[in-house]
């Protein structure tokens, strides 16, 4: 999934790309109109519409009827979205945001002024080699503008969007439908779960009625209200597609799937149930040209709510953290491991020292229950596990050698992972950092991959990235001294001159790679 500030991309038509939707929201609300009838109702028609308001005053508690359970010939009613619209539209808030970020050196973007709300949209893919586009120095600042949307969940100002909204934001403006305009103070944001807390100081604001996106079926009507490419408090419906997609890099979302229109400038605007409710987070779509194409994806209210809550409190949001890399259950698995179907998530290894590892869970121990919920496909646990708090003691129904068994797990705190060398900590020099997140070999890893030691290449950055050394890649030696801690490679890089030999595995090949360090 790629992910930007606030700005959005252009990509070409046969590529398949997820583009980050910019500024929207979804409104839903009563229950009038006409789906289908016979033409022996044709009569009754005008009375329908002109029953209108006594149908919004008592609307039906389970909803509007579908045309899939109505009884033959029935009316079936569709939610008034005008009165959605007019009810929960003021409580919807246009986010501008000015801020700056570094340019790609290769990327390119078409010939535009910097300050066009379409620059940031455009500039995001950075095609090579695009007809009439420009690239800059790599690492120069340059200014971003992105614009987005939120919702106002507390009348004195606090109002819930999108993390990449704000993210790396300067200055963040928040614009009412009465046009009054605010500075805002971004309280928090959460990338994992893209969800951020933004306040301003104002006071007896309109707010939004949050709902349960858990009730929420598959079919039902929704409706989204934002900004998409600015033009604010558009309105669009539709209904939700599907329900706990899991999109890829993205890990702790379950999300709701939509097919309402939402764009670039939708990001971070509410999902409205057809009683006016709010049950998601309008933020991402699914993409090959960067604009709407028929797939976008909210996130559930209760989690935005959950991480809210954890914001306003701590400043913060934090996750927990099992410690397995799974992978799904197909067919053939389900087969080799005599399961009777092919459900739940495939340990492929466990992290040394880890919760599960301390558990007992073992590669090759396939997990069909968290909590007592079924893992149906293998994203259904990180999301789960993501939900959770660190300290919290689960239970685990693993399926191993052809039985299930009952396993007890204490879960970590998801941002203490690994050790690692980053930014704040780099093996460096005086005359610079080498720029490498490492972390030891874990015991699982060793023996697949038959390497005893040295360590794990998490991220590469600044001069190692400049001389080709990748994430994935592990580090066995720096200038012939064979390492296999983050202490022996400062110690080695802390005597360095000018350059600097790392000797790498990469598959199944070992290479050299010189680094200057000046």
């Amino acid at each position: 999934m790629e992910k930007s500030n606030h700005a959005e991309v252009m990509v070409p038509v046969r590529r398949l790309v997820w583009a980050m939707a910019a500024a929207g929201a979804i409104a839903t609300a009563g229950t009038v109109g006409v789906l289908h009838m016979s033409a022996a109702q044709a009569e009754a028609n005008a009375g329908v519409a002109g029953n209108s308001a006594q149908a919004l005053a008592q609307p039906n508690a389970q909803g509007p009827v579908s045309a899939g359970n109505a009884p033959a010939g029935a009316v079936v009613a569709l939610p008034d979205f005008a009165q959605i619209a007019a009810q929960q539209g003021a409580a919807v808030v246009n986010i501008s945001v000015v801020g700056s970020s570094k340019a790609a050196g290769r990327g390119v973007t078409p010939q535009m002024d910097p300050d066009d709300p379409m620059f940031q949209f455009f500039r995001r893919f950075q095609i090579p080699g695009m007809p009439g586009a420009q690239g800059g120095p790599e690492g120069r600042e340059v200014p971003t503008r992105g614009q987005g949307s939120g919702f106002i969940v507390s009348s004195d100002g606090v109002i819930l969007t999108n993390a990449h909204v704000v993210k790396g934001a300067q200055e963040v403006t928040v614009k009412l439908t009465d046009r009054r305009e605010f500075h805002a103070k971004v309280l928090g944001s959460d990338a994992k779960t893209d969800v951020a807390v933004i306040k301003i100081e104002a006071h007896g604001l309109p707010v939004v009625a949050l709902g349960s996106s858990a009730t929420t079926r598959v079919g039902e009507w929704v409706l989204a209200i934002g900004s998409p490419y600015g033009f604010e408090n558009s309105v669009s419906a539709g209904v939700v597609s599907a329900k706990g997609r899991a999109l890829p890099d993205e890990n702790f979302v379950p999300f709701l799937q939509t097919d309402v229109a939402v764009n670039p400038g939708n990001s971070g605007g509410p999902l409205f149930n057809a009683r006016g409710e709010v049950v998601g987070i309008n933020s991402q779509i699914y993409s090959q040209t960067g604009g709407y194409q028929g797939l976008s994806f909210a996130i559930p209210i209760e989690l935005a709510n959950k991480v809210r809550q954890q914001i306003e409190k701590t400043g913060h949001a934090q996750h927990a953290r099992l410690g397995v890399n799974i992978q799904d259950v197909n067919q053939a698995f389900a087969d080799s491991f005599k399961l009777a179907k092919p459900e739940g998530a495939l340990v492929a290894s466990v992290e040394d020292g880890s919760p599960a590892a301390q558990a007992g869970l073992r590669s090759g121990d396939v997990i069909l229950k968290f909590n007592g919920q079924p893992i149906v496909s293998s994203s259904d646990l990180p999301a789960l596990v993501g939900a959770a708090q660190a300290g919290d003691k689960v239970q685990l129904e693993v399926w191993r050698q052809g039985k299930s068994e009952n396993l007890s797990a204490k879960l970590a705190d998801a941002s203490s992972k690994s050790a690692q060398v980053d930014d704040n900590d780099e093996a460096s020099t005086p005359q610079g950092k080498l720029g490498l997140a490492l972390r030891p070999l874990a015991p699982q890893e060793k023996r697949q991959s038959g390497i005893r030691e040295g360590l794990v290449i998490e991220n590469a950055g600044g001069a190692a990235a400049k001389a080709g050394v990748r994430a994935g890649d592990v580090l066995l030696a720096v200038n012939g001294t064979p390492v296999n801690s983050v202490e022996q490679v400062r110690a080695v890089v802390a005597g360095a001159d000018k350059s600097i030999a790392l000797l790498v595995q990469r598959g199944a090949d070992r290479i050299f790679v010189p680094v200057r360090m000046g």
